[in-house]
């Protein structure tokens, strides 16, 4: 199972560098405003700021994956390469993989109720469900595509546009690639990460297409199908990947290595005696804890409070992306 990412979290007055200092003071987020007026008096909720740089970051994402998309869907009509509407129709299902991800975003506004006590961020593994199906069900259309024409090789029309659209999804999708994964990092959210290493893969296929169009000029058709089912068989592989993430998420499963540092932590706090219990869980892009500390037998109510408390504080300060943790603490 990968490691899970473990974002810096925010201090203070400073503000969040990189891609996403520059998506939140370019939109004039809360938090990431460098105005040092009253917004600073402000305390901005955590969970908001990860939930807004996470809902503009699949927006731009799905921007750039569109135009890639229609730039390379208007060269496709001018040739017969089929390692380009491979690549095409990847791209498209790619974009359209954002899209539960950003409802699942959007959902996640909303605050806990009476019937979802924990609120609304599992849409997020939900939307993993639907990035999985819809992944394999363009690995099976590229590879019937494919096989039709390995049956019927055709030459490739205007081989300099299919070499330029190969070129266009490779940019696009690398830029997909780097924003989603940063992001994805830094907010703690598994899928987004997911997502932006999808479109990094995207990005070396449309590289492959490059090959198709060297067969064709050397006189090998039949390379520009077998380009195709070799990108069909790397969609199978992500597909295979983001299985088994979405069923860790839905099992509750953690990484060995982050659960490691739970206890290395709370073991730090003074008083603490043993670790009777930790669990752990991500709801979205949010981890919940529940944890249960021995102290001393003569501890009191007071003291065995600060404790607990002091063990909060301390996983809330090294753990962005920790949404809640209760903690008990037994004589």
């Amino acid at each position: 199972m990968a490691n899970e990412s473990i974002p810096t979290p925010y201090k203070g007055h400073e503000h969040p560098g990189g891609v996403i200092g520059f998506i939140g003071s370019a939109l004039h987020l809360p938090g990431f405003d460098h105005d040092h007026g009253e917004t600073d008096s402000v305390i901005v909720d955590k969970s908001v700021l990860d939930n807004n740089i996470g809902i503009i970051t699949i927006w731009l994402s799905l921007g750039l994956l569109w135009l890639t998309t229609i730039i390379q869907a208007v060269i496709y009509t001018s040739t017969n390469s089929v390692a380009l509407l491979a690549d095409t129709v990847h791209n498209l299902v790619d974009a359209l993989n954002s899209i539960p991800l950003l409802l699942a975003f959007y959902l996640a506004r909303r605050a806990a109720s009476r019937r979802f006590t924990y609120g609304f961020g599992r849409a997020e593994d939900i939307a993993g469900i639907l990035i999985v199906v819809s992944i394999v069900y363009s690995a099976f259309h590229i590879i019937n595509e494919s096989i039709n024409r390995f049956l019927n090789p055709t030459p490739i029309d205007n081989l300099a546009l299919v070499a330029l659209a190969a070129g266009i999804g490779f940019i696009g999708n690398e830029a997909v690639a780097t924003l989603q994964t940063r992001v994805g990092k830094r907010i703690g959210s598994d899928a987004m990460v997911a997502d932006g290493q999808h479109a990094r893969i995207d990005g070396i296929t449309s590289l492959a297409v490059f090959a198709a169009v060297l067969g064709s000029w050397l006189g090998l058709d039949i390379l520009d199908p077998i380009i195709g089912i070799v990108i069909a068989v790397a969609i199978v592989g992500i597909a295979w990947n983001a299985i088994r993430k979405v069923f860790f998420r839905i099992m509750d499963a953690v990484d060995p290595s982050l659960f490691n540092q739970f206890e290395h932590h709370i073991e730090q706090v003074a008083g603490v005696n043993t670790i009777e219990r930790l669990r752990l869980r991500w709801v979205g892009h949010r981890l919940y804890g529940e944890v249960t500390v021995t102290g001393s037998d003569t501890l009191s109510v007071a003291e065995a409070h600060a404790i607990a408390t002091q063990i909060q504080d301390r996983l809330a300060q090294v753990f962005p992306v920790l949404g809640e943790v209760t903690v008990h603490v037994a004589p």
